[in-house]
């Protein structure tokens, strides 16, 4: 059997098909890194994530029938411009807003990393990508949970049927006007603020307050009850972490010893990464 140097071949190929051989190579590679058995390293206790998790499921318990019905009738009676502030600020809620860019850059390094890179420029680009495609799964798994299982719980919105009964339920009903537990909205912004902070801890502040003004709009444009943004809150918080582990057992982001993000590669080294990658042609072009 004859031998060929690693990459021959590869500088024959025209540049879309380069581009499609290292995207196919890519994903295999990070989906094998995701599937793979997990390291024997014990993880941390969640014992914080837990009492956090049991002080959400007992708020939005109380919630239902002390603050729900009066929390909505106190948003009912706001001016319109106060609405419609929040009808403004509410749109930034929607996951698109992180998933389409995660997922466009996930592809442009798919796309761009390639054999011919060096060993460094590789590891930078795929710790990079490792962190956006937490990100990504850190907003879009639970997203997804969230959209099925509010239409299997089926509470009714604010004032679904002429006034305001925060115990109203039609279980399994796919119409989006009972579709109010937990709230997606919420969900998909904690999870961004969990998940971002959790990689760029300087961000915090930032995100946090991006989360807390989409949590109460939610409630103030009258989309919801208090208790379903508490509701979409744990179901980010659970996601979120179970992921977190998923990832640090698999030596993936986060370390084994204490959940806490890997250093992440600076500024300077990612840009000439990105330019090494831009920089190699196709010598039979």
């Amino acid at each position: 059997m004859d031998a060929r140097p690693v990459g021959e071949g590869v500088s024959r190929r025209s540049p879309l098909q380069r581009i499609a051989h290292n995207i196919s190579e890519n994903v295999a590679l990070c989906s094998r890194a995701l599937i793979r058995p997990a390291r024997l390293t014990r993880l941390p206790q969640s014992s914080g994530i837990i009492v956090v998790a049991l002080a959400l499921v007992a708020g939005a318990a109380i919630s239902v029938p002390l603050f729900d019905a009066t929390a909505v009738e106190w948003a009912s009676g706001e001016p319109h411009w106060f609405r419609a502030a929040f009808e403004e600020i509410t749109r930034f809620g929607l996951s698109g807003w992180f998933l389409l860019p995660c997922g466009f850059a996930l592809l442009f390094l798919a796309a761009v990393t390639s054999p011919q890179l060096s060993i460094s420029a590789r590891a930078v680009l795929a710790a990079l990508g490792g962190r956006i495609g937490y990100v990504f799964l850190a907003i879009g798994l639970p997203g997804l949970f969230v959209s099925i299982v509010k239409r299997l719980i089926g509470r009714a919105r604010p004032f679904v049927g002429g006034h305001e009964d925060p115990f109203y339920y039609a279980p399994f009903n796919w119409h989006p006007a009972f579709a109010s537990m937990p709230s997606g909205h919420a969900t998909t912004a904690v999870a961004a603020a969990i998940a971002i902070g959790a990689i760029w801890p300087r961000t915090r502040i930032v995100v946090w307050l991006y989360a807390a003004a989409i949590m109460i709009s939610r409630v103030a444009v009258l989309a919801h009850h208090p208790s379903d943004v508490i509701g979409g809150a744990l179901v980010a918080l659970v996601g979120t972490h179970l992921l977190r582990r998923w990832f640090a057992a698999r030596g993936l982001v986060f370390r084994a010893n204490d959940l806490g993000a890997k250093p992440a590669p600076s500024f300077a080294r990612v840009t000439m990464a990105l330019r090494q990658a831009m920089s190699v042609r196709n010598p039979a072009a």
